[in-house]
């Protein structure tokens, strides 16, 4: 009984601090503003704001009921267990259990609190490239992509292949895949980098171990907004798709690659069914980058979402997948680690999420501190 009394005090405890960080008076506060010009007669007069502010305020009233249901539940429990007798030993039994799925749902949303970056919440365009270390490399790309894909299933996002150039003689060359869920970006930022593995190459006939490098670039899917783009500054290009595409995707020139004069950024498309197709999803890709380059120049943290250019060779790996001569992840800017590869490769990256998110986390408070 004393013990339950004291995991729920802590439980509470923690749902203080984790108050303390959200800003729900000012979020109630904006959503009064937004009912006050809904109730306007011209409300809709401008449709595309009507419907924005719309969909703020339903994620804002989503956002407030979530935090004051758990608080009222956590609440309510601690009421109740203080005024339980203790020789009710079964009415104690269905409070542990309460405890336990209130304490789940909490350390959810306590998760949830991590992701305090402006893109956190948008979906992820993930681009994989093969670096040095030849067919090794594209192997390695490829394997690269399926722990995406699973991490992505296994978080429960949606994900579809927009681009894909097959390696020469295996894996692939590059990837583009588009991650649709909640917090998809909050989720995958920690990936961006560059990836080494070291193993015994099965390219090799004398079996020896190699070393190789794949390079994950994430970007925010951003809406364009504003975002005008002049059709001067834009060089697009049509070619066959490469990828393994259905009846049509391969016989025509449906692929695009879209190229903005200026900045000299790119994006590829091949993998719908048409030329057009293509030439709106590379479009979209590329508004996205072009949206993630401007916000960091304006803040000139260029590192805060997207971080620096880098190449994808010795010294500039964000994390290492040993297999030979022993096994290891680990991840070199938080320094955790983990000896089972397997699971990692498996699409087991959570804990790897977890610990650069809570880093990210300490650095915002010091830098606010300070």
């Amino acid at each position: 009984m004393n013990d339950l009394l004291n995991n729920i005090k802590n439980l509470a405890t923690r749902l203080e601090k984790a108050l303390s960080l959200l800003n729900l008076e000012d979020e109630r506060d904006e959503m009064r503003r937004i009912e006050t010009l809904m109730s306007k007669g011209d409300f809709w007069q401008d449709k595309e704001n009507a419907q924005g502010l719309m969909k703020k305020f339903s994620d804002l009233k989503n956002h407030i009921e979530v935090w004051d249901d758990i608080t009222k539940k956590i609440n309510d429990l601690a009421s109740l267990v203080s005024s339980t007798k203790e020789n009710d030993s079964d009415l104690i039994k269905e409070f542990e259990k309460e405890y336990q799925s209130v304490c789940q749902d909490f350390e959810s949303l306590e998760f949830e609190l991590m992701f305090s970056g402006p893109f956190d919440d948008h979906n992820v365009v993930l681009s994989i490239s093969a670096g040095s270390g030849g067919t090794d490399a594209q192997d390695w790309a490829e394997i690269l992509r399926s722990m995406y894909l699973k991490y992505a299933a296994k978080t429960g996002f949606g994900t579809k292949i927009l681009d894909e150039v097959c390696g020469d003689e295996a894996g692939i060359k590059s990837s583009t895949i588009e991650i649709s869920g909640k917090y998809a970006y909050g989720y995958f930022k920690g990936e961006h980098g560059v990836h080494r593995l070291v193993r015994i190459s099965p390219f090799d006939a004398d079996k020896a171990r190699h070393t190789s490098f794949a390079l994950a670039e994430v970007v925010p899917e951003i809406d364009d907004g504003n975002l005008e783009i002049n059709e001067k500054d834009l060089k697009i290009d049509t070619y066959r798709s490469s990828g393994h595409g259905g009846q049509s995707v391969n016989t025509t020139d449906s692929a695009v690659r879209i190229t903005h004069l200026p900045t000299g950024v790119t994006a590829t498309s091949q993998n719908e069914r048409s030329q057009l197709q293509n030439r709106e999803t590379a479009l979209k890709i590329l508004k996205s980058r072009l949206i993630d380059l401007e916000a960091s120049e304006k803040t000139q943290k260029l590192q805060e979402i997207k971080g620096k250019p880098v190449s994808a060779e010795w010294g500039n790996q964000i994390r290492s997948y040993v297999l030979q001569p022993y096994t290891l992840v680990k991840d070199n800017r938080t320094g955790y680690e983990t000896g089972d590869v397997q699971a990692v490769l498996d699409g087991n990256l959570a804990d790897f999420t977890e610990h650069y998110l809570a880093k990210v986390k300490k650095v915002d408070l010091e830098a606010k501190q300070s």
